[in-house]
């Protein structure tokens, strides 16, 4: 039986150590915390599997890869919801709508009635639309607990320590998967700051994402149910800072009230700061040195291609198969 250490209990180290345990292997997963929690990028992350949406500022592979996610995390977790996601302006910036459509496929078009249909909040407020009927989205904290129950019910090992995946690897199978943790291997790493709030509005009632494009600040809001609201997400270059900005937090609050006025009342149930790990083109990279590889560079995609990265760690290591996003550049 192949024994691999994973180092890292993020998305992509769960979703890693699911593919591999799936194909036989026995993992251990090692990380500095004992569980799943708000040090962790992927605990703020929105859980939108939008492929679609996400090609109208993200590279091919993103949309191709990231159409694997939405029926893995359907076989993995209950979590996930098949509601579409739904792309409005305010009339006043049409033009950020004509723009999407034009980068983006998988849509139709939906006007103030279609709108309506689908969210009878938002209907009164918004002439036009673009409908991603097929994509989905999914709670996150939860899909990772029921994730990480899952692995240790198939005796999935996990270890609280503050493993150096150098030293791991001169024992055996060894794969990296710390996100921007990372960046003392991996020179080339960044981190891209992002800042989010979670809100409470029962006032309000939305099925599906809602991304409202705007030209200063785009928006997106996902609901977890019980009138409980995910906003986000600025990206800030740089990693400046551990706390939200001023300007970040009334930007966010300003766009979800011109969404709906209700979300003026709403209360703040919680405010993140992560850090998103990106290489220089914000695509993924699988590299690997000897007995050590890396698995990083999910940028803001994390929910989104971290099965399809489970699934090329899979096939290089159990099949030799060299992955479609495998780098040599030297970590």
């Amino acid at each position: 039986m192949t024994q691999i250490a994973i180092i890292g209990a993020g998305v992509a180290g769960l979703c890693a150590a699911r593919a591999l345990s799936d194909r036989g292997a026995d993992v251990v997963v090692v990380d500095r915390h004992a569980d799943i929690g708000e040090h962790a990028c992927s605990w703020w992350a929105g859980g939108m599997l939008a492929p679609f949406c996400e090609g109208e500022s993200a590279e091919e592979p993103v949309v191709r890869l990231g159409g694997e996610a939405a029926d893995w995390w359907a076989t993995k977790t209950d979590t996930l919801r098949r509601c579409g996601s739904l792309v409005v302006s305010p009339a006043r910036d049409k033009s950020d709508l004509i723009r999407f459509a034009r980068r983006t496929t998988g849509f139709r078009e939906v006007d103030r009635t279609g709108i309506a249909t689908l969210e009878p909040d938002l209907g009164a407020r918004f002439g036009k639309g673009l409908f991603f009927e097929s994509e989905a989205h999914l709670a996150p904290r939860a899909a990772l607990s029921q994730l990480r129950a899952g692995l240790v019910a198939d005796g999935v090992q996990f270890v609280q320590d503050n493993a150096d995946p150098v030293q791991y690897a001169k024992r055996g199978l060894t794969i990296d998967c710390r996100g921007f943790q990372a960046k003392d291997n991996l020179h080339d790493l960044r981190g891209v700051k992002g800042e989010m709030l979670l809100l409470s509005c029962p006032d309000v009632s939305l099925s599906r994402p809602i991304r409202m494009l705007h030209p200063r600040v785009p928006l997106y809001i996902v609901p977890r149910g019980d009138g409980v609201f995910m906003l986000g997400a600025t990206m800030i270059e740089g990693r400046a800072g551990k706390h939200v900005s001023a300007r970040a937090l009334l930007e966010l609050l300003t766009a979800a009230y011109a969404l709906n006025p209700a979300f003026g009342e709403a209360e703040v149930l919680e405010i993140g700061v992560d850090s998103r790990p990106a290489f220089p083109d914000n695509l993924p990279r699988i590299r690997r040195s000897g007995n050590l590889i890396h698995a990083n560079g999910l940028f803001r995609h994390g929910f989104l291609l971290a099965p399809a990265m489970a699934r090329m760690l899979a096939e290089l290591i159990f099949d030799n198969k060299t992955p479609e996003v495998m780098d040599e550049t030297a970590a």
